[in-house]
């Protein structure tokens, strides 16, 4: 009889899962829709902003000749073209960029969708107010160390950068998990690309920081439990491990990604993308070392003084 009640008992204690399937439709239909609209602004608006950087090269070309003396020609009136032309071309790559992060968002929603209608879910009481807030915190954030806090280096008609946007990716991933953290830096940084000149990369982007904060939160949740109650020197740690664990993937895939990425889904020409790799390395190996240090100081501090306000979310 008491095995019995037991057994009643542990049943009752477990969370209720009920399939689900209206996910699974949702990225479904945005699947559908993502392919149908990238094969359509690749071949009409990012083509001709294609033409329009052929245009912006000859240009160029022609400023360089007029300020060498070999040609004859107004600077102010070829410059105000040249920043006409480059205002075009952002405009023109814009759709296209929607359109792979609209396919790549419905990709992460279709396999999310099939998860719940396979395992089914857990019945919520309500939203997690603390962590919805605390994501959009940390993806303002995200943008900002990227947006505003970076230098530009120039490769061709492309460029990459040295920022700090890693380092708030890094640590929403350590504070509110690597699900909620990794759509925090996505979204942030995919911001930041769309609204500055980096607007080709903002598909990228997207999913690098969704799977450097996936990294970063199933290394510090899953494997070091960070979000418990530890000693000061497992909690160091625990940080510093799962920071370098998402920064060494990042350092791995971003210019192998990027290659990839630039050669068969923007056209740019192999032996351009080529050095873009290599210097994306560079710039991504400085940007890893910046945010380990600096995710891990930020989270050290912040996380006594959440506890003390009661935001720290410790059921990750």
């Amino acid at each position: 009889m008491k095995n019995a009640n037991t057994q009643k008992n542990n049943t009752s204690d477990t969370p209720e899962k009920k399939k689900s399937f209206g996910l699974l439709l949702a990225g479904a239909v945005l699947l559908i829709a993502g392919i149908v609209l990238t094969v359509i602004n690749y071949h009409t608006s990012y083509h001709a902003s294609v033409e329009t950087g052929n245009q912006i090269s000859e240009l160029k070309e022609q400023i360089d000749a007029v300020q060498a003396g070999s040609l004859t020609g107004d600077p102010e009136a070829l410059n105000a073209r040249l920043t006409e032309l480059s205002d075009q071309k952002l405009r023109q790559e814009r759709p296209y960029s929607y359109s792979l992060i609209l396919l790549f968002f419905a990709v992460l929603l279709t396999c999310k969708g099939i998860v719940n209608a396979v395992a089914g879910v857990k019945k919520s009481d309500g939203p997690d107010i603390k962590r919805l807030a605390l994501a959009g915190l940390l993806a303002a954030l995200c943008y900002i160390g990227f947006a505003f806090f970076k230098i530009d280096i120039p490769v061709g008609p492309e460029k990459t950068s040295f920022h700090f946007g890693n380092v708030f990716c890094v640590l929403a991933a350590l504070l509110i998990g690597g699900y909620w953290g990794g759509l925090a830096g996505a979204v942030g940084m995919t911001i930041g690309d769309l609204t500055t000149s980096y607007v080709t990369s903002a598909p990228k982007t997207f999913v690098l920081k969704l799977c450097i904060g996936l990294i970063v939160g199933l290394v510090a949740h899953t494997f070091f439990k960070l979000s418990r109650d530890h000693s000061p020197k497992y909690v160091a740690g625990a940080t510093i491990a799962a920071s370098v664990s998402g920064m060494v993937f990042n350092i791995i895939a971003d210019p192998i990604v990027g290659y990839f990425y630039k050669t068969f889904l923007l056209g740019v020409p192999q032996d351009i993308a080529s050095t873009l790799a290599k210097i994306a390395a560079v710039t991504t190996s400085v940007n890893a070392v910046v945010a380990v240090v600096a995710a891990t100081v930020f989270y050290l501090a912040l996380r006594p003084a959440l506890r003390k306000a009661g935001l720290f979310i410790e059921d990750i």
